[in-house]
């Protein structure tokens, strides 16, 4: 009788082991499931991030381009295409301030915290009117377009720097109180370096010489590269000043007045610890 319960407490013993052995495969195997779950989770958040909003914001900067052609085509009646080539000069005098304060998410973020989310356009924030001005478009409403040459971009510019109606839509965003295209001043822009059409993803490409246009409703200005400046902080508001001049390196940018143009984005790619910044000078 001994032996046949020492035999029954060996089997029970044995069966004990088996079942944790299998506890610990089940938790094992659920971890395993939900590391897997979570990768393709995130293997879809990283897709729909650097390519799908990427083709969402071409499409859609690429068609409020040709929108705004065929409206300057027609308001010339068809003839002689939306802008004067060539057309350059004073679009008349503005009272360009420096920074506005606003959060682009993507270029300056002009004495404001470091989120990059937050901020955007006072509701109804419209430049002054002029030749070369927005007419009195509302806040991010695309007005201009600006082209690359060396780059092959096209990209339209609207009024403001708020990410969600102006830069995740693949637009470049004209910082409020700077100049204006072709005026005196510092007409100075943002845009994202990647994801959500990333239209200033190579400006680190651009060197002195290189061309910067800017169409308006029937005119054309013509920028030239001068300067770039490869990396500065995101609170460096002197780089979109009127005569823009870096605060964080005074060495960097320009002493005298002009008609200029500014194009910030982030830095490094895939980050938004830094500032690139590019400029250039009006052709005369």
């Amino acid at each position: 009788m001994r032996a046949v319960r020492d035999r029954v407490r060996v089997v029970v013993q044995g069966r004990g082991r088996r079942g944790r052995r299998a506890g610990l495969a089940g938790v094992l195997w659920a971890a395993a499931e939900m590391a897997v779950t979570v990768g393709v989770v995130v293997l879809l958040l990283v897709v729909h991030q650097v390519w799908w909003t990427n083709r969402q914001a071409l499409a859609g900067a690429r068609e409020q381009v040709q929108a705004l052609e065929d409206e300057w085509a027609d308001d010339a009646g068809g003839a002689g295409g939306p802008v004067l080539s060539g057309e350059s000069g004073e679009a008349g005098k503005s009272g360009e301030s420096g920074a506005s304060g606003e959060s682009d998410g993507s270029g300056i973020e002009p004495g404001v915290g470091s989120s990059g989310d937050s901020g955007g356009v006072p509701e109804g924030v419209v430049p002054s009117a002029g030749s070369g001005s927005p007419e009195h478009r509302p806040a991010a409403a695309a007005y201009a377009v600006l082209r690359i040459p060396r780059l092959g971009l096209v990209v339209p510019v609207a009024q403001g720097v708020d990410k969600r109606s102006v830069l995740d839509k693949g637009y470049a965003g004209h910082y409020p109180g700077t100049g204006q295209p072709g005026a005196q001043g510092n007409f100075a822009l943002a845009g994202h370096r990647n994801t959500h059409g990333e239209p200033f993803r190579y400006i680190n490409r651009l060197r002195a010489g290189d061309e910067l246009i800017v169409d308006v409703r029937g005119r054309r200005y013509t920028y030239t590269v001068g300067k770039t400046l490869g990396e500065t902080s995101e609170r460096d508001t002197g780089v979109i000043a009127p005569v823009p001049r870096s605060s964080v390196k005074p060495g960097e940018g320009y002493s005298e007045p002009g008609a200029y143009i500014t194009l910030t984005t982030c830095t490094p790619e895939y980050t938004s610890k830094y500032r690139l910044v590019v400029w250039g000078t009006l052709k005369r």
